[in-house]
């Protein structure tokens, strides 16, 4: 089942992505890679609060409450792994990531159940290999898979046990086994065959299903924990980038959209491109977790 869709807030993001539910403050948390925000939708009186970031931001992930403090976050940009309080706007790096590689930015991040938080790199260009899987934790940063022009969508299942992972130019999801934080057993979970269409960022439900964002793929699709595909659902924009659960029954699915590669004549035909969008939908998501780490 799925209801319709609306745009809840037209905000423009050039490159919307990573939607984040904050149930504490009834509100989804975005980013605007391109744009270098970070957005703040109050989903009670539609209000949207921003906040102008120092580099490019690919997510933004919860971290745990210090003296009382709300809203602390840890953001994914161009150069690394930054705090971010909400309440000062202010970023300090955590580590710096891809160093060696200063074409590189982060882009899409993921926090299991243990408080391990699962991120890519990419060409910022988006033409060479040089993108990898990271695990970051109480043990610190670690690579665990290369190879990736654009990585997206780390994402794992309810149980525990597997890792999903997106390559969207080759426009193929990944599993991964995933055991004590280590990744093993790489192997195909399915592939978009859509034309035009590229897997982007990817998400979980309570039952294991897979949720992609299809970049150029005007929706969203929905996937059995076997690859089968369950059901797609249809957005009046072209580029769909990543869903999030949220609501009081994690029932309301938002999806942020993105106007990035748009001519002027495919942007006039759609103006809500950039957009955060809801619907309704029957199987619920899973609550976000806060990353762990030391420092």
């Amino acid at each position: 089942m799925s209801s319709k869709v609306d745009c809840v807030c037209a905000v423009g993001a050039q490159l919307g992505e990573g939607p984040l539910w904050s149930a504490a403050d009834h509100a989804v948390w975005f980013v605007d890679i391109k744009g270098r925000q970070i957005h703040r939708f109050d989903t009670r009186s539609s209000a949207l609060t921003s906040w102008q970031t120092p580099e490019e931001v690919g997510f933004i992930v919860k971290a745990p409450v210090v003296k009382g403090q709300g809203g602390r976050f840890v953001a994914g940009m161009k150069s690394g792994l930054y705090s971010f309080e909400a309440a000062t706007g202010k970023f300090e790096l955590i580590v710096r990531v891809d160093s060696d590689r200063p074409r590189n930015r982060l882009n899409d991040g993921y926090v299991d159940a243990h408080g391990r938080l699962w991120f890519g790199t990419m060409d910022n260009d988006e033409s060479h290999p040089t993108g990898s899987l990271y695990r970051f934790d109480t043990r610190g940063l670690k690579r665990c898979d290369t190879n990736y022009v654009i990585t997206n969508g780390p994402a794992v299942s309810p149980d525990g046990r597997t890792l999903y992972h997106v390559d969207t130019l080759e426009r193929v999801i990944y599993a991964f086994d995933l055991k004590d934080g280590d990744l093993a057993h790489r192997r195909v979970f399915t592939h978009i065959t859509q034309p035009g269409a590229y897997p982007d960022g990817a998400a979980v439900d309570s039952a294991g299903n897979v949720w992609i964002g299809l970049f150029g793929g005007w929706g969203v699709q929905r996937y059995s924990p076997e690859g089968q595909l369950l059901e797609t659902i249809d957005l009046p924009v072209a580029n769909c980038t990543k869903v999030a659960f949220g609501g009081a029954d994690l029932r309301t699915l938002y999806i942020t959209t993105a106007w990035k590669g748009l001519s002027k004549e495919q942007l006039a035909t759609q103006p809500l491109a950039g957009g955060l969008f809801a619907t309704r939908v029957d199987s619920a998501g899973v609550a976000p977790n806060e990353v762990r780490y030391d420092g």
